[in-house]
């Protein structure tokens, strides 16, 4: 049986992350209050901000940009996307 969490994003019982994904109270605390399906969502959407805005992982002000953009992303306040993407249209027909 999967454990669930109360998401800190969606606000609802949802399924959680099946290990802290880093060690840290950062890590324990996005186990305990983050679903897997906001996460796998974050990792998404951490690749294209690395990608579009170019970031260099070996800078710590890129690290920190990062960090402060899952924290307002995993909260459910407004993040930043990247220039000039626009999300394909969900399928009404699934």
């Amino acid at each position: 049986m999967s454990r669930t969490v109360f998401c800190r994003k969606y606000q609802q019982e949802m399924e959680g992350l099946d290990a802290p994904p880093f060690p840290g109270p950062k890590g324990l605390d996005i186990f305990d209050n983050i679903s897997k399906k906001a996460w796998q969502e974050w990792m998404a959407h951490q690749t294209m901000l690395i990608n579009e805005k170019r970031l260099n992982m070996m800078e710590p002000s890129s690290r920190a940009y990062l960090s402060e953009q899952m924290q307002k992303f995993l909260s459910g306040e407004a993040y930043d996307e990247a220039e000039g993407y626009v999300p394909p249209e969900e399928d009404k027909n699934d």
